[in-house]
């Protein structure tokens, strides 16, 4: 199969997916989202991740639910298709905790619906959104994608964990491709506003204390969405046949070095509101990036201090 040409993306108006979605349009490949536009952060926010996208004769955008069976169905059929990126999910760790049916409804039978539709109406090559959730709670590192992962510690990670498993058996039983990968903290512009960085930055520069859980110790590997994106564009081009793959940095940063690198670009003084450990939060996440980077080329370009100098920049201009 060549480089495809026309591509359904699932979850098209959010962060990852609209960042996407810019940079096949950049490529001269034509787009199609689909989003149901969810009250999780205002559909205005979600909007304005597409402006640039709307204005493209390349894309058109659907708004509509994966749940949707028949409107699906419809859309594959006609939509001529040749590979789907799927980044449709309900996301969110503590959210989860709350919803824990709705993110199962939304995040496995939403996942297998884009599957049996990509192997009904002949589209060969799927790209999932998993996460580094999967991967649990460890205080070892970085993590392989031939770790156990049979014990997610929130609802959301249990989903992403199912949503691969299903993958497995679309592949099996119907020679799907299917990239699963696995994303570690994506920052940058368009971040959901209830993602640290983001939550950060604007409590910041509000003059507002920001939340830091525990005692700040809890690191994470910040990977910047540009990097991430180049990593979906080339698990779209190749055939992985079924493959599970981090996308990181391969680097691990405590919340606290990343609220000292936040003042410095922000050039303003955190105030720290100190608050109990949260359940689902898990106390590290660190990507071995080696097997993305022999499958796919993937080597992450960002480092942490440009890639908050670009975010910042964004938030800076009013977004």
């Amino acid at each position: 199969m060549s480089r495809p040409e026309r591509i359904l993306v699932t979850g098209a108006a959010g962060f990852i997916g609209s960042t996407l979605v810019d940079r096949l349009l950049a490529e001269g490949r034509e787009v199609v989202g689909l989003d149901n536009l969810d009250p999780f952060y205002p559909e205005e926010q979600k909007l304005r991740n597409l402006a640039g996208a709307l204005r493209s004769r390349s894309f058109h955008l659907e708004r509509a639910d994966i749940r949707d069976l028949e409107g699906l169905a419809r859309l594959c059929a006609a939509g001529r298709f040749e590979a789907i990126a799927h980044m449709a999910a309900l996301a969110g760790v503590r959210p989860s905790l709350e919803r824990p049916t709705e993110y199962a409804d939304v995040n496995v039978r939403g996942s297998s619906a884009v599957f049996e539709a990509a192997v009904r109406h002949g589209i060969p090559r799927v790209v999932f959104a998993s996460s580094s959730s999967v991967y649990g709670e460890r205080s070892d590192g970085p993590f392989r994608e031939t770790d156990p992962v049979e014990r997610p510690i929130s609802p959301y990670a249990a989903t992403k964990r199912a949503g691969e498993l299903v993958a497995h058996t679309f592949h099996h039983a119907h020679g799907l491709q299917v990239a699963c990968l696995r994303f570690f903290t994506a920052y940058g512009p368009r971040q959901r506003p209830d993602l640290a960085i983001r939550k950060f930055s604007e409590r910041m520069r509000a003059g507002e204390p920001i939340p830091v859980y525990g005692d700040g110790s809890a690191v994470r590997d910040f990977t910047y969405v540009d990097d991430a994106v180049e990593g979906v564009v080339r698990a779209l081009d190749r055939d992985c046949g079924f493959a599970l793959l981090n996308l990181g940095a391969g680097r691990k940063v405590s919340v606290l070095e990343v609220v000292k690198l936040l003042e410095r670009v922000l050039g303003r003084q955190a105030k720290i509101e100190w608050l109990p450990a949260q359940t689902g939060d898990v106390p590290r996440t660190w990507a071995d990036i080696g097997a993305a980077h022999r499958l796919l080329g993937y080597s992450p370009s960002t480092p942490l201090e440009l890639g908050l100098e670009r975010f910042a920049a964004w938030l800076e201009g009013g977004r």
